[in-house]
């Protein structure tokens, strides 16, 4: 087994393939093209290089691949430097092992102490290996992998960190009614939906939310105005306006709440193996109807200041009632934190289910010790538990 950089267009295919050839096309959804082509052209919003790595076996074959990459913003989160690693996936643990010896020197190289992930490219962003639900597709921005990956981290030497689940709603399967004017008047809200005429004023309203929402959380990096940017490319068109909820102040009119959700399109994802070329756009542009029977909570937030006031639970029973008038049938979350248990009870109160259990992996680098580096991040491991709270 060999490790190089990918460093010209054919190897870039290769790199892009892989999953494609290991993994059933009914249950991974491929990363987009476009994302890892951002990567390796060096054009994406992420304020550091990501460099792409192939494993090669003796005849040639690409049997693993990753990115390998850093973050500053992360290393001072947790108080401990990490070597990052994402968009991860091995043929055998033949394949793994030599991928993270790789991982391991450049972590040396770089003085890093520890190696982190798989996470594409935070934590907060597309992440981890699935530890249950295996029989479960996976879905756009979620992992999937098959049973035996986690038991290759473990006997590697790599920890469980940050476990969380994604969910699974079906919808209508508890009766919910919409909140009334005088309820959101009591909560001292408006309701406001999308509006794809607006996305371009709306998200940098939704960020500040964000940002100050998800800051307490152990894991999260405040995310820049590129990179929301770039992680909503393509919003006004794929927006069903009635799944975009927004909780405004009644008196200043700022936002103070949101809830995120868009249509599932990862069967078409699944079909272009990750190419949504801007024929492929126009066509889920012209038929993006079909694609109106399933949905994926991208993400929901809360202002500190305002948690805990049922603010949430309010525009979830919306959000319910209108995915039911919408016609959706499922609904799923992206991955909810299991000490998290805020969000997870806006699902569990309508009836949802576990789909895939996650986690990330973590391993002291050969230079740093095992005790130093555990007591180092044991700080990421901060127990969140509240009444309202975020995915």
């Amino acid at each position: 087994m060999r490790v190089e950089t990918v460093a010209d267009d054919a190897a870039f295919r290769e790199f892009v393939a892989l999953p494609g050839r290991l993994w059933p096309s009914n249950l991974a959804v491929p990363l987009l093209e476009s994302t890892i082509r951002s990567w390796y052209r060096g054009t994406s919003a992420h304020p550091e290089p990501v460099r792409l790595v192939v494993v090669r076996d003796d005849a040639g074959s690409v049997v693993g691949r990753s990115t390998v990459h850093t973050d500053a913003r992360l290393d001072e989160k947790f108080g401990v430097t990490s070597q990052l690693f994402g968009a991860t996936d091995f043929a055998s643990a033949e394949a793994a092992d030599a991928l993270f010896a790789h991982l391991d020197e450049s972590a040396r190289s770089a003085g890093k102490q520890q190696l982190l992930g798989p996470v594409s490219l935070l934590p907060n962003q597309s992440a981890g290996v699935i530890t249950s639900g295996f029989d479960e597709r996976g879905f756009v921005d979620s992992a999937w992998n098959p049973a035996w990956v986690p038991g290759v981290y473990e006997a590697a030497g790599f920890s469980r960190t940050q476990q969380a689940q994604t969910w699974s709603v079906d919808v209508g399967s508890v009766t919910t009614t919409a909140p009334t004017r005088n309820e959101f008047a009591a909560a001292g809200i408006r309701l406001e939906y999308g509006d794809r005429s607006k996305t371009d004023t709306l998200i940098p309203e939704l960020l500040v939310v964000l940002n100050d929402a998800f800051e307490q959380l152990p894991y999260y990096t405040r995310i820049t105005p590129a990179e929301m940017t770039a992680a909503t490319d393509g919003l006004s068109f794929l927006l069903d306006e009635k799944l975009l909820l927004l909780a405004r102040d009644d008196e200043s009119g700022e936002a103070v709440a949101f809830i995120l959700v868009l249509p599932d399109i990862s069967p078409l994802v699944q079909k272009t193996r990750g190419r949504l070329t801007a024929l492929r756009q126009l066509e889920l542009l012209l038929t993006r109807g079909r694609y109106r029977r399933e949905a994926i909570l991208i993400i929901q937030g809360v202002e500190p200041d305002r948690q805990g006031r049922g603010i949430l639970t309010l525009l979830s029973r919306q959000l319910q009632v209108n995915l039911a008038e919408g016609g959706y049938r499922r609904l799923r979350t992206t991955t909810v934190g299991l000490e998290n248990a805020g969000s997870a009870r806006q699902f569990s109160r309508f009836g949802g289910r576990p789909l895939h259990g996650s986690t990330l992996y973590r391993r002291p680098t050969s230079t740093t010790s095992t005790t130093s580096s555990t007591s180092s991040t044991s700080s990421t491991e901060t127990p969140i538990d509240r009444d309202e709270g975020i995915a």
